[in-house]
């Protein structure tokens, strides 16, 4: 077994190294695995591996959300969030500062995507915040926190992922997903009100004090959010509401996300051109990581690699919080490398019998994964949101990094509360349940 280990390892990361793509470097490591270990006829095999994995009926919701998030892209989504959000956030010490957060928020229940919510609303409000004498360090290092929101708050693309490869219940995903990310943004939140309290001169001096608007403003404020809550209602509503299975409900995302951006005058020829493209290059690349990912765990499976390593584990007899730390410590290195898809589908065949056996429950392992896969995106020097933030300000990554950090040790100290009180994942899924 130990041979197997190793050439599995070796020919991974010779791969890798050679800068081959992750999906070929996955499939092409099961498939070595296989024809060096075992006589079997991997040509068969493997066309069965390639259409049970990509006909999964759960994986049909992944290339729809990707194409509703490319149509909110190039709508005016993001300015209709800022200045709806405006006079709300005006209430709350740290005032305009908020935006980031909620706008992130209400935003992740829509596109599923880190990447697309960081994007969407740093557009508008790095620009605008900065402008107003905010504080710069304060406007990037919320955003690109906030901005993981869009793997943890449903629909998620990382939590359909799991779903498929993990035969994980995707809605219950969903359905876990909710108050950690709620909790997570009210966390964001509480740190900008402390820092802020701490130090003022965060905050412009002109607008310190908490600020009423006029019930005109606030009119105003609720019709900008409309197409947001809008598209909300479309996907979670119809998911939700029982009218729906997550993957109708990202069509009906699709319509109504086309409905937003027909009313908003975005919608010509070259706007479609660019939406297909775009969807069509982003569902390509995920479904080549994805059967890549079931060829190498199911190469892994068949050889007895995960319950060897997971013996092992067993054999060190740490206790169950102590190897959600390890976990927690291995994936924050692993980030710093890999982006969020490629470690998940890189581990999961290995990590998850062994948190099986150690006890936890495969929708709150998801909800964790999630979360890492957050910090993941926020690591340097292959943290995805901080080269989009760096695409958007034009700073170096180093900075982006740096006025980050604060957000990731918030995941941190809050990835280990959710350890320790797993209810906090799992309330919302046993009670719909019941």
């Amino acid at each position: 077994m130990l041979i197997v280990v190793v050439t599995m390892f070796v020919v991974l990361f010779a791969f890798l190294a050679g800068g081959m793509w992750i999906g070929w470097t996955l499939a092409v490591t099961g498939t070595i695995l296989l024809a060096l270990f075992r006589d079997i006829p991997l040509d068969k095999l493997l066309a069965q591996y390639a259409w049970n994995i990509l006909t999964t009926q759960e994986l049909l919701a992944l290339p729809l959300f990707i194409l509703m998030g490319e149509i909110l892209f190039r709508t005016r989504l993001s300015q209709s969030l800022f200045r709806g959000l405006a006079p709300w956030a005006a209430l709350l010490p740290g005032r305009l500062l908020h935006v980031n957060v909620i706008g992130c928020t209400i935003f992740a229940a829509i596109s599923g995507s880190s990447a697309a919510t960081t994007q969407v609303v740093g557009r508008i409000s790095i620009g605008e915040l900065t402008k107003r004498g905010y504080s710069k360090d304060v406007a990037i290092g919320s955003l690109a926190g906030a901005g993981t929101l869009g793997f943890l708050i449903p629909p998620s693309n990382i939590m359909i992922i799991y779903g498929v490869l993990g035969d994980v219940s995707v809605s219950k995903l969903f359905t876990a997903g909710f108050i950690p990310g709620f909790l997570l943004a009210a966390c964001f939140m509480a740190w900008i009100m402390i820092h802020t309290a701490i130090n003022p001169s965060l905050v412009p001096e002109s607008e310190r004090k908490i600020r009423i608007a006029s019930a005109a403003e606030y009119l105003e404020s609720i019709k900008e959010l409309g197409p947001a809550v809008f598209l909300i209602f479309c996907v979670l509503g119809s998911m939700y509401g029982g009218l729906a299975t997550p993957s109708e409900a990202a069509g009906v995302g699709v319509l109504g996300a086309l409905f937003v951006a027909r009313l908003q005058g975005e919608l010509n020829r070259e706007q479609l051109k660019a939406i297909g493209i775009g969807a069509v290059q982003t569902c390509s690349m995920i479904a080549l990581i994805v059967l890549g990912a079931s060829i190498l765990g199911s190469a892994a499976a068949f050889l007895g690699i995960p319950a060897a390593v997971a013996e092992i584990v067993t054999d060190m007899h740490l206790s169950p919080f102590m190897l959600i730390v390890a976990l927690i410590v291995f994936y924050l290195i692993l980030g710093c490398f890999l982006d969020g898809f490629s470690m998940i589908v890189m581990t999961l065949p290995i990590v998850l019998p062994i948190v099986k056996v150690a006890g936890f429950d495969p929708i709150w392992f998801g909800i964790f994964l999630v979360l890492v896969v957050e910090m993941a995106q926020i690591t340097p020097p292959v943290g995805f949101n901080l080269f989009v933030i760096q695409g958007l300000t034009e700073d170096g990554l180093g900075y982006v990094a740096k006025v980050t950090l604060p957000y990731l040790l918030i995941m941190v100290l809050f990835t280990l509360v959710v350890t320790v009180f797993p209810d906090i994942a799992l309330w919302l899924p046993r009670y719909l349940a019941s």
